[in-house]
C-alpha cells in the first residue's frame, strides 16, 4: 500500500493534465480526544493526507486499520492497553508497506531507538509546531529526513542500541521492574510478589546496577527499549510508562 498516494504523472507529463496526489489515507491514535482533534485539524489543513479514523486505545487502533486500510497511522507512545511501540511492530509486522510515526512527548533516545526498531518511520514530539509536524510527517512517508523528528528508513540501524545488562536479570528482578513500571511503589510490589519491601529494595539496587541505570524511569525506559516489559511473569506494563 504504501504512504504515497495516487501514483505520481510521468515526467514531464503536462501539469494542467497531471493526475492529482489523492490525499494520504490516516488513522491517528491517541488516548486524549483533545490531541486527536487538533492532530487531524493540523493534518487536514495541509490538504494532503485524509483522516479516516481515530482509535484511543491499541485494541482499537488494530481493528481500524483493518477495517479502514490507511496509508499512515500517526500513535501516541502511551496507550490505555498498550504502547505505541508495540502497536507500531504489530502493524508493519502486519503490512510493511503501512508507514506508522509516532507522536510523542517524551523527548527520550532510548524511546526513539525502540521506536525505530520497531519499524517507525518516524518519532515526533507533540511540541513540534503544526507546519514543522507536517513537514516531518511528509519526509517520514517519503523515507527522509524532517525538521524536528527522526524519520529514517526502515531497517536502517540506529547507533548501537541499548547497552546489555552486565548480568541477565532473574525472574524475580523482572518481575519487579514491570510493577515498577506500573507505578507500583515499594510496599506495593512487596505485597504483590509476597517478599518485604527491604527485598524489593535490594532487588532494584541490583538491578540498577546490572543495567547501568540511577532512577526508576530510567529503568522504564531501559525495559521498554530492550522490550523487557514485554515478557512473562507479571506481563506487561499497562501503557507504560
Amino acid at each position: 500500500m504504501g504512504c504515497t498516494g495516487t501514483d505520481e504523472p510521468p515526467v514531464g507529463a503536462d501539469a494542467a493534465t497531471a493526475t492529482p496526489r489523492s490525499p494520504r489515507r490516516t488513522v491517528i491514535v491517541d488516548d486524549h480526544e483533545l490531541l486527536r482533534t487538533g492532530t487531524r485539524r493540523i493534518l487536514e489543513e495541509a490538504d494532503d493526507f485524509a483522516v479516516v479514523g481515530e482509535a484511543g486505545d491499541a485494541a482499537t487502533a488494530r481493528r481500524v486499520v483493518a477495517e479502514r486500510r490507511p496509508e499512515l497511522v500517526i500513535a501516541d507512545i502511551r496507550l490505555p492497553d498498550d504502547n505505541g511501540i508495540e502497536l507500531a511492530r504489530q502493524l508493519v509486522a502486519e503490512d510493511p508497506d503501512l508507514t506508522v510515526v509516532i507522536l510523542s512527548a517524551y523527548d527520550d533516545e532510548h524511546y526513539v531507538r525502540a521506536a525505530l526498531a520497531a519499524g517507525v518511520s518516524g518519532y515526533f514530539l507533540k511540541t513540534l509546531p503544526g507546519t514543522e509536524l507536517v513537514e516531518g510527517v511528509r519526509a517520514a512517508c517519503a523515507g527522509m529526513a524532517g525538521p524536528g523528528g527522526t524519520p529514517v528508513g526502515r531497517g536502517e540501524k540506529v547507533g548501537e542500541g541499548p547497552s546489555q545488562p552486565t548480568a541477565p536479570l532473574t525472574s524475580r528482578e523482572e518481575d519487579v521492574v514491570r510493577l515498577v513500571a506500573r507505578g507500583l511503589p515499594n510496599k506495593a510490589i512487596a505485597g504483590q510478589l509476597g517478599i518485604s519491601p527491604r527485598t524489593v529494595e535490594g532487588h532494584l539496587n541490583h538491578v540498577f546496577e546490572k543495567v547501568g541505570v540511577t532512577s526508576r524511569t530510567e529503568l522504564v525506559h531501559y525495559a521498554l527499549a530492550t522490550r523487557l516489559l514485554l515478557g512473562g511473569g507479571e506481563g506487561p506494563a499497562d501503557g507504560a510508562p
